[in-house]
């Protein structure tokens, strides 16, 4: 314990000097950076970005768009938060996305973007994110740029270990990283150990429209399951999990899930499995989740509430599950792009391990094994070693690979990037990042076939790379380019929320898959006013629907009376334009959620409910024409015993 505290107080010193240090010499004019490194991210006036990346929100929720080399971010998708901006979970049409078994659930913490591939290559049709928090992975149509689907998993907690995707999008895997009781029961915490489980949830993607549901459940060790990546090429059929914990403690974990010398790696053959729940096997249980699915030609939400989940044991299929021993509280496992090396980062271990997957099917068929754990066999640390790279940097964490043999590792406690060579496990290179970096993401990095021009860097801690703005400050990513034998760093820019990974893609691939508006002669939205003689007004009770529509440079209806307090008034507003980037907004005086923003051809729904009697205004919230001003309307609302009559009205005094 003593030696563990020293090197646990030297860590942290060194920490303490990496992140105190201040960017010397720097100028907004200059500085250490010449202008060679400005001409190579600078993408002129109406030029587009070679690359699109996807960096996780993190504490946000949600998933925001930049462009690469420029580091500008051009949007950034709601997926499980609450989005003003468009009226993401405000509107009735996308409320349901974010219904849970726990209710409504507005806000999440997203971590690890991955874009579903064809044969190990990245075809941009999704991108998958998970939810940390309340268990969620989402599905991010990359025609709309908007959330398409939200599937709740259930058994899990802190669903960190994906959202990771094999090599044909057959599946998405999400690991939980808090091990709970399943079934969950009232229980001692104490008793922890040998009584909760680990799920690992492998989620089925249909492969033409993307549909997700869970094809079943693996049902390990209550070990904390951190990070996980596929096989590829020889590997694939194969899924990689770090653990950490494996001492099951349950309480001060810094210290008590520290004590053994090597945790482990989960190898899990999926196919193994997958033919084993196809020929009947497994156990169906009890299990309430929420599958929420928006409609692009509805433009509506819908939540369905599933009972039920398929369980598998994974000591009832023989040679589906095996451990792998590795050092210490391994955090990122990575795979390189040919399938043969497996990287696990030991957060405190001096060394990066790096596992053969020929030699672990060897060491398995000769049965080397060093014991077992819950019936899993332990392979040996030394039959399943594919090499070390020696004392590289202090707190590895995430390893990328450039397709060129060589990888790139961050390393947290020392605030670098160190660059080795796959095979000879020698550095080649190495370069700060400022400051203690996370994840580090090279475009298509996580696929057989990487686009190697570029690593981003993305950093916990950013004093002195920008203008201060009080004690709360955005997050920070670093551009380098690694087309060379050297990495060099070219770009700051600061990111939203906290990014913990993110996937790019080259642009020409997504570009042209692109929507720009919807087609109002598809929108199946039962409430649609797609032409003027669709707009209406209908009382039910006290329920009013108002069919409207919106067009540069007014509302149909522009006046509206016989409201009255005590109403729910639903406004079902239509964008009637046909025109790329015309959306038109829509914000009502006194409501209590947020303005909608109806893309061209799409219909939202605002729901309002008066409290006050008098008049009161509507208006366009997004600048669409000279005119725009002059985009307005009025509500009278009279009192809840009024007699008058629901009316409308446009162009009339």
């Amino acid at each position: 314990m003593r030696k563990y505290k020293n090197l646990f107080l030297g860590l942290l010193g060194v920490f303490a000097l990496m992140t105190s240090c201040n960017n010397q010499g720097k100028s907004s004019s200059g500085g250490a950076l010449g202008s060679n490194a400005a001409d190579r991210v600078y993408v002129g006036p109406g030029e587009y970005d070679e690359f699109y990346a996807f960096f996780s929100g993190g504490y946000t929720g949600n998933l925001t768009v930049y462009g690469l080399p420029s580091g500008r971010m051009f949007k950034e998708i709601p997926v499980f938060s609450q989005f003003p901006t468009n009226g993401y979970g405000y509107s009735e049409e996308t409320k349901p996305m974010l219904n849970t078994s726990f209710g409504f659930v507005p806000w999440d913490d997203s971590h690890h973007p991955d874009i579903s591939q064809t044969n190990g290559e990245l075809d941009g049709r999704w991108i998958f994110i998970n939810g940390n928090n309340t268990p969620r992975i989402a599905r991010i149509d990359l025609t709309t740029f908007e959330t398409a689907e939200i599937i709740e998993v259930p058994n899990s907690a802190g669903n960190h270990s994906s959202s990771f995707i094999t090599e044909n999008t057959e599946y998405v895997v999400a690991g939980t990283r808090f091990a709970v009781p399943v079934p969950q029961r009232d229980m001692p915490i104490k008793d922890y150990k040998g009584n909760f489980k680990g799920a690992l949830s492998f989620i089925s993607v249909a492969p033409e429209t993307g549909r997700m549901d869970i094809k079943f459940q693996l049902m390990m060790p209550g070990f904390n399951y951190d990070l996980s990546h596929p096989g590829r090429g020889k590997s694939h059929g194969w899924f990689f999990f770090t653990t950490y914990n494996t001492e099951e403690a349950s309480t001060l974990l810094e210290v008590n899930a520290s004590q053994n010398d090597k945790d482990f790696i989960a190898a899990v053959n999926w196919k193994k499995i997958e033919e084993y729940v196809n020929n009947g096997g497994g156990t169906m249980m009890p299990a309430e989740y929420a599958h929420n699915v928006y409609d692009d030609d509805t433009h509506m939400a819908t939540s369905t509430m599933k009972k039920e989940v398929l369980t598998v044991d994974p000591t009832k299929v023989p040679g589906a599950v095996y451990f792998l021993p590795t050092p210490k509280s391994p955090h990122g496992c990575d795979v390189d792009p040919s399938g043969e090396y497996i990287v696990g980062n030991g957060k405190l271990s001096a060394d990066l391990t790096v596992h053969s997957f020929t030699k672990m099917l060897a060491a398995i068929e000769n049965e080397k094994f060093d014991g077992e754990a819950y019936g899993i066999p332990i392979l040996k640390f030394e039959d399943v070693l594919a090499g070390v790279v020696s004392q590289p940097g202090l707190g590895p964490l995430h390893t990328e690979f450039d397709g060129k043999g060589n990888a790139y590792t961050t390393f947290f406690i020392s605030s670098e990037v160190v660059k080795w060579k796959l095979g000879t496990w020698e550095v080649l290179d190495r370069q700060p990042s400022y400051y203690s970096v996370g994840h580090g993401m090279i475009p298509g990095g996580n696929s057989q076939k990487p686009f190697g021009k570029y690593f981003v860097s993305m950093n916990k801690i950013t004093k002195d790379r920008y203008l201060p703005v009080g004690p709360e400050m955005e997050h920070s990513a670093q551009l380098y380019d690694i087309s060379g034998d050297k990495m060099e760093l070219l770009l700051d820019f600061p990111t939203h929320g906290e990014p913990h990974y993110a996937a790019a893609i080259p642009a020409e691939i997504l570009m042209p898959k692109v929507k720009k508006i919807f087609k109002l002669s598809e929108n199946k939205h039962p409430y649609a006013a797609i032409t003027p003689n669709d707009t209406k007004l209908v009382r039910d009770g006290k329920v009013v629907h108002v069919y409207m529509s919106t067009i540069r440079s007014h509302f149909t209806p522009d006046n509206i009376e016989g409201i009255k307090v005590g109403d729910k008034v639903y406004f079902h507003v239509t964008n009637q334009e046909q025109d790329f980037d015309v959306p038109h907004g829509f914000a009502m005086i006194g409501a209590t959620n947020a303005e909608l923003l109806i893309a061209p051809g799409q219909t939202k729904t605002l729901l309002w409910e008066p409290k006050k009697v008098g008049v009161w205004p509507f208006y366009c919230t997004d600048f669409c024409s000279a005119l725009h001003q002059e985009m307005q309307g009025y509500v009278r609302v009279s009192p809840a015993n009024s007699d008058l009559e629901l009316s409308w009205s446009l162009g009339e005094d």
